[in-house]
């Protein structure tokens, strides 16, 4: 379990990032923080390992309080994922998801194992092991960064905005894939984006964040679609333009489903929509 407690942030330059945020997030579920630029969602995630530190309030792992932990152990215990993946170019893809294990000390050739074995977990053929990240595509190497986060099989994973730079086809087998790592895996995951549809696809729990970290909504996505906050949310997450309002036409002898815009967005199948 990882627990803000009345947590804000004000960088040097006078920028209130974050402002009095508390949030309990639960262990083996992922919880998605979402907004748009400003919302302090990145600064958010970067408390947990101590890349940014907050300046008052308190968070909390368990039971330990991290300001009391040595900042590189705790970032090594954690997994990280950035967009764009954050490959080392001058490593092939197996010592690139080796590293942390070979900087926690485990023997090169287990950790070779293991990095081939977190290959086909993350669906990379392990034929691209001595490849180098300038050789793979953009999805590609954003599995490689899943595998890289997964490597010293950490409890807490961080996700930020990890598939943002890929087009859209990837994105959707990527998220696809995180959903099985994470059925398979069942870890801690705090994932970062700017997407509400992505947010309320992979978030058990979601955040909807204003500017300066001020919390709109917290809740399940079917708990915040059944019952938005406020005129915020409801601006969010499409509701007040009709985008989430669904109905059934009839095409061509098939029933299909269309949102508030008109756009389809799903086929009925045996009574269930596909």
């Amino acid at each position: 379990m990882i627990r803000f407690d009345s947590v804000s942030k004000r960088f040097p330059d006078g920028t209130l990032a974050v402002d009095d945020f508390s949030l309990t997030i639960p262990s083996r579920t992922t919880t998605v923080l979402v907004g748009s630029s400003g919302s302090g969602k990145t600064t958010l995630l970067r408390m947990i390992n101590r890349m940014v530190d907050p300046s008052s309030g308190s968070i909390h792992i368990d039971d330990d309080d991290i300001a009391t932990l040595e900042p590189v152990k705790l970032r090594r215990s954690i997994g990280y994922v950035m967009q764009n993946s954050g490959l080392l170019p001058h490593r092939t893809v197996a010592d690139n998801i080796a590293t942390v294990p070979l900087l926690s000390g485990t023997k090169r050739a287990a950790a070779r194992e293991g990095a081939l074995t977190l290959m086909d977990t993350v669906g990379l053929d392990r034929s691209l092991a001595e490849r180098y990240p300038s050789q793979l595509s953009g999805g590609q190497q954003q599995r490689v960064g899943v595998a890289r986060g997964l490597a010293i099989d950490p409890n807490i994973l961080l996700m930020d905005e990890p598939f943002g730079a890929v087009d859209p086809l990837v994105r959707s087998e990527l998220q696809q894939e995180l959903l099985r790592i994470q059925k398979d895996l069942a870890k801690t995951i705090v994932f970062v984006t700017h997407d509400i549809d992505e947010a309320f696809l992979l978030g058990d729990q979601v955040v909807i964040l204003k500017k300066g970290g001020q919390v709109a909504q917290v809740g399940s996505p079917a708990e915040i679609l059944a019952n938005p906050a406020d005129d915020f949310v409801n601006t969010f997450i499409g509701a007040d333009r009709g985008r989430r309002a669904l109905r059934i036409e009839e095409v061509s002898g098939r029933q299909v489903v269309v949102d508030g815009t008109g756009r389809l967005a799903g086929v009925l199948s045996e009574g269930t929509l596909t």
